[in-house]
């Protein structure tokens, strides 16, 4: 099992030392958001990167378990076969990161994942998702069922009344936001967050994951994700255990350039299924 965060005691004198100067947060957001494009070639073994660290995800009030069953196999197989085979890549293993649902998917998910023989993870949203606002017994109840439902992971959504009011503890991944405000993933936020990390884990000696979530729909902006983490945090950032990109249509728009990359001409709809 995977050495867990154990936090540390919470120095207020660390804390408050802590400034944030926007006008160069911006400015550094702005630059990573406008470097030159990749060779083709490049651009296509970095989008692939981008795939295996995609939570695949599906949380909508509709959810069956037909449609999880789909989001599962493209899970397994998140780009077509001849296309990857064009690449010399059909024989990598390239998959998503990992699976999101609902709890009550969960076990919709695990089935499938395994009928299928596909060995990643279920994450899931529970404790109240989005608001976070239910009783702290119901939330660690959710926990508890999705866990007992087979969810490898969990994305907590905290109160944020404790975070208003100072009441923080250590973490073993965060992410921007849940994905369902009107404003989300945003670079310059993230900028923020990705050196918190790296102060912490020079402080502390122990790396937490980011995952930036909601309104991350194109390729270019996969891209710009990867290349903050590979420039603020260090290649070691840059694998599903320490980075993932929250998305539901991303991994469409990924397809859809490899497509071009591979035929030269962009593909209709109906030749990159969900499923």
């Amino acid at each position: 099992m995977a050495v867990r965060n154990c936090g540390c005691s919470l120095d207020l004198g660390w804390i408050s030392k802590v400034q944030v100067n926007q006008p160069a947060v911006l400015r550094r957001a702005e630059q990573i958001q406008t470097r030159r494009n990749l060779s083709k070639e490049w651009q296509a073994a970095w989008l692939l990167k981008a795939v295996t660290c995609i939570d695949l995800t599906t949380l909508s009030g509709d959810d069956t378990p037909s449609n999880v069953q789909r989001l599962c196999y493209k899970a397994k197989h998140p780009i077509r076969e001849d296309l990857l085979k064009s690449l010399n890549m059909d024989n990598k293993g390239i998959t998503t990161g990992a699976v999101c649902v609902y709890p009550s998917r969960v076990s919709d998910a695990v089935q499938t994942l395994r009928n299928i023989a596909c060995n990643i993870p279920v994450a899931s949203v529970a404790t109240g998702f989005p608001a976070g606002q239910t009783p702290l017994a119901i939330r660690l109840q959710e926990i508890k069922l999705a866990v007992e439902e087979g969810a490898r992971e969990i994305d907590i959504v905290i109160n944020r009344t404790l975070v208003l009011k100072g009441q923080w503890e250590g973490s073993d991944f965060i992410k921007t936001s849940t994905g369902k405000e009107g404003v989300n993933a945003t670079f310059p936020v993230a900028l923020v967050m990705v050196r918190a990390i790296r102060d912490y884990y020079c402080r502390i000696g122990y790396k937490v994951g980011f995952k930036p979530a909601g309104g991350i729909r194109s390729a270019k902006d996969a891209l710009t994700w990867l290349s903050l983490i590979k420039e603020e945090l260090g290649n070691n950032w840059l694998k599903p255990e320490l980075f993932r990109l929250g998305a539901s249509t991303l991994l469409s728009d990924i397809e859809r350039q490899i497509y071009h990359h591979v035929t030269g001409r962009y593909a209709a709809a109906h030749e990159l299924p969900m499923a």
